[in-house]
C-alpha cells in the first residue's frame, strides 16, 4: 500500500492541478516552498518536503515559490460556475458584439472580477472567446450554406473587413475559398527523403501549410488533398525547396535556421496550444496536462491531445515534444517510433 508522501511525489511529479490545495511542498536545495502544479524545474525526491498548509512550511523556515505563488487560493467552485454561466452567454449572443459591462451586469460581478476569473480558467478573455465562438458559427453556416454573405451575417459580422480580417489567421485562407473546400486555392508540394523516410512539404503563396513525413508518396499526397478537397496541386513552387531544407535541418535535430511562415487555419483554442508547443525548448517534453495547464486550461489534456494530433505541419510546431503522464512517448499520427527518434536526434 502506497504511503501519503509516496502518493504526494506522485502527484507533484505529474504536476497535478487537483492537488492543488491538498499539501504544499518544500524543496531543501531551494529553502522554497511550491503548490503542485508549480512550473518550475522539479527537484530531486531527496530535497523535497511535504506540509499540510503553506503556514507549517513557513513555520519550517520555507518561502514562498515566486512562480506559482502558493499562498493566493486557487479557483473556488463558484469562480468555474461563474465562467460557465459566462462562456454561454457568449455562445447565445455570439452574433452581438461584445460589452464586458453588460455582461458583468447581467452576471452580477465586476468587469475586472470577470476578465480576471475568465482568463485564470481559459487563458483567453471573454472577448477572444466570442470571437471564437463567431467564426465557429460562421464556419458552420459557410459550409451547411455555401454562401459567404448569408453566413457572414448570421454569424455576426457587421462588415465583410472584420471577417476577413480574423480569417487570414485562422482559415489560412479567404472565407470564399474555405467555404469551397480550397476550390481556387493553388498548392505546391515537394517530395524528398529524410532521415525518418519519405516527407511531403505543402505550401501556399503565404507560407507552408502541410507537412506529412514517414509514409509512401501516395500516401503523403492523399494527406494534401484530404485537407483541401478542390485545391489546385502542382509539384514544386516559388521558394519552397528553401522550406524544405530548413524543415530537414529540423528533422536531423538541429536549431531551426530560420523562421518558416505558416498558413493554417486553426481555431482559437488550436492556436493557444500550437504556441506553447513552439516554445517548448529543443530536447525538451512535456506533457499533454501540463501544456493543458500552462494555457490555462488545466483540465483540458484531450483537448491538448486533439489539437496536437490536428497539427497539419509537424516539427514546424513541435507536437513531438508532447508525451503522457511518466514520459512515455504516446500516439503520434506518423507513428511513436518517428516521434522517438525525432526526440532523440534533438537531444543529441
Amino acid at each position: 500500500m502506497k504511503t501519503t508522501d509516496v502518493i504526494r511525489w506522485e502527484q507533484f511529479r505529474s504536476r497535478d492541478p487537483r492537488a492543488r490545495e491538498k499539501f504544499v511542498v518544500a524543496v531543501r536545495s531551494t529553502g522554497i516552498y511550491c503548490r503542485p502544479g508549480c512550473p518550475a524545474r522539479m527537484p530531486l525526491r531527496r530535497n523535497v518536503i511535504f506540509f499540510d498548509s503553506t503556514e507549517a512550511a513557513r513555520g519550517a523556515g520555507f518561502r514562498a515559490c515566486r512562480r506559482c505563488h502558493p499562498d493566493q487560493a486557487g479557483p473556488s467552485a463558484a469562480d468555474h460556475a461563474l465562467v460557465g454561466r459566462a462562456c454561454r452567454a457568449l455562445e447565445a449572443g455570439a452574433d452581438e458584439p461584445v460589452r464586458l459591462e453588460s455582461l458583468s451586469r447581467e452576471l452580477s460581478v465586476s468587469p475586472a472580477r470577470l476578465r480576471r476569473e475568465f482568463r485564470r480558467a481559459l487563458g483567453l478573455t471573454p472577448r477572444e472567446y466570442a470571437d471564437a465562438a463567431r467564426l465557429d458559427r460562421f464556419k458552420k453556416q459557410v459550409r451547411a450554406r455555401g454562401n459567404v454573405a448569408a453566413a457572414m451575417y448570421e454569424a455576426g459580422y457587421g462588415s465583410s473587413s472584420r471577417l476577413y480580417e480574423r480569417a487570414r489567421q485562422t482559415l489560412g485562407m479567404t472565407p470564399a475559398v474555405y467555404g469551397r473546400g480550397g476550390r481556387g486555392a493553388r498548392i505546391g508540394y515537394v517530395l524528398a527523403d529524410s532521415p525518418m523516410g519519405r516527407v511531403l512539404v505543402a505550401a501556399t503563396e503565404h507560407g507552408v501549410c502541410g507537412v506529412s513525413l514517414g509514409a509512401g508518396d501516395v500516401a503523403l499526397k492523399k494527406f494534401v488533398r484530404e485537407e483541401y478537397p478542390q485545391a489546385e496541386l502542382r509539384e514544386g513552387g516559388p521558394g519552397l525547396r528553401g522550406w524544405v531544407r530548413e524543415i530537414l535541418r529540423r528533422l536531423d535535430g538541429r536549431a531551426p535556421g530560420a523562421p518558416l511562415p505558416l498558413d493554417i487555419r486553426a481555431t482559437a483554442f488550436q492556436w493557444r496550444v500550437w504556441q506553447e508547443l513552439a516554445a517548448i525548448p529543443r530536447g525538451v517534453t512535456r506533457s499533454y496536462s501540463e501544456v493543458a495547464r500552462r494555457i490555462g486550461k488545466p483540465k483540458a489534456a484531450r483537448a491538448v491531445a486533439r489539437a496536437c494530433a490536428t497539427n497539419p505541419v509537424a516539427i514546424v510546431i513541435p507536437c513531438h515534444r508532447v508525451v503522457r503522464e511518466g514520459g512515455q512517448s504516446g500516439g503520434y499520427r506518423w507513428g511513436e517510433k518517428v516521434k522517438r527518434e525525432v526526440l532523440e536526434r534533438e537531444k543529441r
